[in-house]
């Protein structure tokens, strides 16, 4: 466990970096922030620090459902704590212990999406594709699974339970968790993790994206923008 002077180290680094990231934008494919809102422009703006590993294969991620948040470890040392958004009640993520099986950044879902047929692109589940249409799945960036159909991926950040079971990632984070974990890192899934008293209380999260609008159904489809729309990842070691 991390003891308290390791806490305090590390805090002061988490709030550093995330107050930087609000004056400095180094940013790939973000909207522009004069078209948006203070909290949407809050949303884009958010980030964590994330420190390399010295040896990749002792690291080992472990997550509260509790209190919504990933703890990426090598030994006692932080690499990077970011909250996640969890399963919603009636679609919860699964507690136990798993290993990252699959990395793919450019990962689409294969039950629910897009119908495309010409110009005309709309939201669907697969099974519900009209017939004649062809099927895209929803961009997944950067997934991380450690079950079958369940990972970590980039997705729209809520302050509560909200996902189908997968565990949702910010888009500026998601690249350097994607880097930081490798195919076979162990992932300990429980309620609460000792972490959430030390380095896990007062971790800064983005603002709640639910007024934020969806991104549109024909460059989700048809492009790959959303799999690189987030700041360049920087990792100090």
């Amino acid at each position: 466990m991390i003891d308290l002077l390791k806490k305090r180290a590390f805090l002061p680094f988490v709030f550093a970096a995330c107050a930087t990231s609000l004056f400095f934008s180094s940013c790939t494919n973000t909207p522009g922030s004069s078209s948006l809102g203070s909290a949407q422009r809050a949303y884009e703006a958010y980030n964590l620090p994330a420190t390399l590993p010295g040896n990749p294969s002792n690291v080992r991620v472990k997550v509260s459902l509790s209190n919504r948040m990933a703890y990426v470890m090598e030994g006692n040392k932080p690499l990077l704590v970011m909250p996640v958004t969890v399963g919603k009640s009636s679609t919860p993520t699964p507690g136990g212990n798993f290993r990252i099986n699959i990395k793919n950044h450019y990962y689409r879902a294969n039950t629910h999406g897009y119908a495309i047929k010409g110009d005309t692109v709309r939201e669907c589940y697969l099974r519900k594709k009209p017939a004649g249409w062809k099927f895209k799945g929803t961009p997944m960036p950067y997934w991380c699974e450690f079950k079958t159909a369940y990972g970590f991926h980039t997705g729209w950040m809520k302050p509560y339970p909200a996902s189908a079971g997968c565990l949702r990632m910010h888009k500026n984070v998601a690249p350097k968790f994607y880097r930081l974990v490798s195919v076979g890192t162990p992932v300990s899934i429980l309620s609460s993790q000792p972490e959430d008293a030390t380095i896990g209380r007062n971790v800064p999260r983005p603002p709640d994206s639910t007024p934020f609008p969806s991104n549109p159904d024909g460059m989700m489809a048809n492009t790959q923008e959303f799999f690189t729309q987030h700041k360049t990842p920087t990792y100090t070691r």
